[in-house]
């Protein structure tokens, strides 16, 4: 009986974002600006969180978190993406793909789980402020970070090592600008059946689990701001939840779109991973700089004590 584990292809080849070679110039621009600012923005985010003394709370600490893993997120697949932009074959061994799908799976579901902890946290501050400060310690912030990390290194595991068990034999080109699970699984002469299936079934619960925690708690939140009189103190109460509802709204309608639909075409599914995999991460240090009053008023102290 062959090895199963002894499959003929040892590399994949990446078709990347585009086939055409005169957007290739254009598109590194872009993507090149786009991960600079990825990494100035939540960098910045995270010095000032830490500082700024009037930050060191429970919602900027679950935020410095994000912006730690915004970071590590766009760096496991923007790298690549810009140095295949810049040469004609686009090849990456099957070890290096494993690692980087590892790695992306790995932040992108503690990145889920991290959000559903944001929600719970803002439906504690809001619903419940009286208890909130004993409510959320120290000690349950870090405890619901490390949950999340956990949660995502499991997720990545099991993918990764239900991975290990296919051949490749055949066709190695991937219809992909990185290494991700459905275009992976087309390319194998074995049966991936049960790798679509887990997927389908892990993905499912990951998505419903976290995406359940940020409905039920935004539907206390929603019913608790309705109940105040004064629009000024309904506004200034949703003000400290609205970054953090558009920043979920855009992340799990992306996974959503691109892990549960059965007939997700393949140009469907590049527009849906760049979105979660290279946009996301910048926009997520804009949006809670450029809504939140907390942050741009520490920014100015900040730029007043060390700057002018």
């Amino acid at each position: 009986m062959p090895d199963r584990n002894s499959s003929r292809v040892k590399e994949f080849v990446l078709l990347g974002f585009t086939d055409r070679p005169e957007l290739a110039a254009p598109l590194f621009v872009w993507f090149l600006v786009n991960y600079l600012i990825t990494i100035v923005g939540n960098l910045g985010i995270l010095m000032l969180i830490r500082v700024d003394a009037r930050l060191h709370t429970p919602m900027y600490f679950f935020l410095s978190n994000l912006s730690f893993l915004d970071i590590c997120y766009s760096t496991t697949i923007s790298p690549r993406l810009l140095i295949d932009l810049l040469r004609e074959r686009k090849v990456i061994s099957f070890t290096e793909c494993l690692v980087q799908f590892y790695f992306y799976a790995t932040f992108a579901t503690t990145e889920c789980f991290l959000l559903a902890a944001m929600a719970y946290d803002r439906y504690m501050a809001i619903c419940n402020p009286l208890i909130y400060t004993i409510t959320m310690s120290q000690k349950v912030c870090i405890c619901l970070v490390a949950g999340s990390y956990i949660a995502g290194s499991l997720n990545a595991m099991i993918h990764t090592g239900c991975m290990t068990r296919l051949s490749f034999c055949g066709p190695n080109v991937i219809d992909h600008f990185y290494c991700d699970g459905p275009p992976i699984f087309q390319l194998s002469c074995s049966d991936t059946s049960l790798n679509i299936f887990v997927m389908f079934v892990v993905v499912s619960f990951n998505l419903i689990s976290t995406h359940l925690t940020v409905l039920i708690s935004y539907s206390y939140i929603v019913a608790t701001i309705l109940r105040i009189r004064s629009s000024e103190g309904r506004h200034k109460t949703f003000s400290t939840c609205s970054s953090h509802l558009l920043a979920v709204i855009i992340l799990y309608g992306s996974l959503i779109f691109m892990y549960l639909q059965p007939n997700t075409s393949t140009n469907g599914g590049k527009v849906a991973s760049l979105l979660y995999a290279v946009v996301i991460p910048m926009l997520n240090p804009l949006i809670y700089s450029l809504r939140n009053k907390e942050v741009k008023s520490a920014l100015r102290r900040v730029i007043e004590k060390y700057i002018m």
